[in-house]
């Protein structure tokens, strides 16, 4: 996890493709074929295929955007590229919370199948009737977070040697779950009994998306993104990295949803009253006892390690880099940007998510389950700024060097946004309320430490990130006002609720894409990193804010438009 530019160079593509893949497999695998199969019924299969096609356009608009600012936790920045320092520490806030939850729920899904051990003490972790953790689990998953924590406590190539060989092992474990599932029975008519292929409707299918894990498993792409960065070469291996990773992910998902939806024994499913009531607290491991394959019940227990670990290499380094550039843009103490000189890890940064992640294991973490529907939500409003940024380069600066180009970008964009705003509306009322709330924390935080380093023209600070408060706020409401489907109270009725959410939302995106181009004109972004070969001088050197602040261009990354990048096209 080398912070410095020069030692960016580390990565290869194949050790860039294992933290992708090593991402995507993590604890996701292990709860999301059975927290979807819950929602959704058979028709989770649906859920999956959606969530890839969603992520995989998010993962695009990235590929240019990432392979044009190859740094190091990039989509922390890149809203500060695109739109000035406020809608830049925003961002960077919603994909920092999001990132960061990511490690203290890896420690929660390895206790909760800590529980299927055959010890009284295991078997303790785990309340069996609500399926949260007890005292004693949650002080298991805080002495596991802390040992995951430890493994990126040194340096980059230690994160990619150690991931590789993490991967590997935890590649072969779902998919031997997978045959052992199919071939002890498999029940072909679990998937039309019980109500039919989508006994719950089709808005089920849409809350699974982003409730049961779906879009959780699939953000591991956020890894190749935030650590691309430190590739060999950054522009050829993002957009491929991104591509292998989620495509081989969505096969094996889609491979362990058909496994434990043929694999749960009919008169179970009967005995529960339909998917709804099949409700495991450690769902492959409790499926494998139940049909008495004790082999696959010690290899999915050791599973339960090897995969939230290997996540958590890449989840530790992404949490660093994402307060490392809050700190380099001024928002956050500079203190945490410090790296060590040895090892060129930022401890501060990695000390401050530890604690974050004791809060969150304190409060809302007392369940996988609990803990993914929220940070789901997080991860989409995360991804807005993607597509965004690619609508405002496009026009402000034709002359980037972009190694990789998004196709028919001009449409694909406000689709991806859309798509975006639809996802964060089947979360569900009250976690979409909760996270835009969270997330506009950061507005007052901006109003403060701009004032505190000088600045007196608030106003012009935020007139780019206006649009992005307006659209959380809009998006509360119509989640609050929306269809008893996705938790609202039904004042809009089902159908139109999503027509009118994705409609807002292209306007929103045409509102975000001018805000950005008046911001370039007003030069609120300041020397682009690139184009401008800007150096790593503190902001209050830029004309981009007013003299007396300090809060402005972050550190930019070692990139010249000359640096020869080839151009990779997917």
């Amino acid at each position: 996890m080398d912070m410095s530019a020069g030692n960016r160079k580390g990565l290869s593509l194949f050790a860039l493709i294992m933290i992708g893949i090593g991402s995507i497999f993590g604890s996701g695998w292990l709860f999301g074929a059975g927290a979807a199969a819950q929602v959704a019924g058979p028709a989770a299969l649906v859920a999956w295929v959606i969530g890839a096609v969603f992520i995989g356009m998010i993962a695009m608009s990235y590929a240019e955007v990432g392979s044009a600012y190859p740094i190091p936790g990039g989509m922390a920045r890149y809203g500060h590229i695109s739109h000035g320092p406020v809608l830049g520490f925003i961002t960077g806030w919603a994909v920092w919370i999001a990132v960061a939850s990511l490690i203290p729920i890896e420690s929660i899904a390895a206790t909760q199948y800590m529980a299927s051990w055959n010890f009284g003490w295991a078997q303790g972790l785990v309340d069996p009737g609500s399926n949260q953790l007890t005292t004693a689990g949650m002080g298991v998953a805080m002495l596991l977070t802390v040992a995951l924590w430890l493994t990126c406590y040194w340096s980059v190539q230690l994160l990619a040697r150690a991931n590789t060989f993490l991967t590997l092992i935890k590649f072969a474990i779902p998919v031997l779950a997978v045959i052992a599932l199919i071939a002890s029975g498999f029940h072909t008519s679990n998937f039309t009994s019980q109500g039919g292929f989508a006994p719950y409707g089709w808005p089920a299918v849409l809350t699974a998306v982003t409730t049961s894990g779906v879009v959780f498993a699939f953000n591991g792409f956020q890894a190749v993104v935030n650590l691309g960065g430190a590739a060999k070469n950054p522009g050829r291996a993002i957009p491929i990295a991104l591509v292998g990773a989620l495509s081989l992910g969505l096969v094996i998902y889609l491979a362990l949803q058909t496994a434990f939806l043929g694999a749960v024994p009919p008169e179970q499913l009967a005995q529960a009253g339909g998917w709804q009531g099949v409700n495991f607290s450690s769902p492959f491991a409790d499926l494998a006892k139940l049909l008495m394959l004790h082999w696959v019940v010690t290899m999915l227990q050791f599973g339960a390690f090897i995969s939230p670990a290997g996540s958590n290499i890449a989840n530790v380094a992404s949490a660093a880099y994402m307060v490392k550039n809050l700190s380099e843009t001024g928002f956050f103490p500079k203190k945490l940007a410090a790296v060590h000189p040895k090892y060129g890890t930022a401890r501060p940064a990695m000390w401050l998510n530890l604690g974050f992640s004791f809060l969150l294991l304190l409060t809302v973490g007392h369940s996988w389950q609990a803990l993914a529907s929220v940070i789901s939500a997080a991860m989409v409003i995360s991804y807005l700024i993607g597509p965004i940024a690619v609508g405002v380069f496009r026009q402000t600066k034709p002359e980037l060097p972009r190694p990789f180009r998004l196709p028919a970008a001009k449409i694909l964009c406000p689709i991806t946004f859309a798509f975006a705003a639809c996802a964060l509306y089947w979360s569900k009322w009250p976690d979409t309320g909760k996270v835009a709330l969270l997330t506009l924390v950061s507005v007052p935080i901006a109003a403060i430490v701009l004032r505190r380093k000088g600045e007196r023209n608030l106003r012009r600070q935020f007139a780019p990130a206006w649009w992005m408060v307006a659209f959380l706020l809009w998006m509360a409401l119509l989640s609050a006002l929306g269809s008893t489907d996705f938790g609202g109270r039904g004042t809009i009725p089902g159908g139109l609720d999503i027509a009118l959410v994705a409609l807002s939302a292209v306007a929103f995106y045409f509102w975000a894409v001018r805000a950005g181009v008046k911001a370039h004109q007003a030069g609120l972004p300041g020397p682009d990193p690139v184009i401008d070969g800007a150096d790593t001088a503190p902001a209050a050197d830029h004309e981009a804010i007013a003299p007396a602040v300090t809060v402005g261009t972050a550190p930019a990354p070692s990139v010249s438009p000359g640096d020869g990048r080839p151009k990779t096209s997917v």
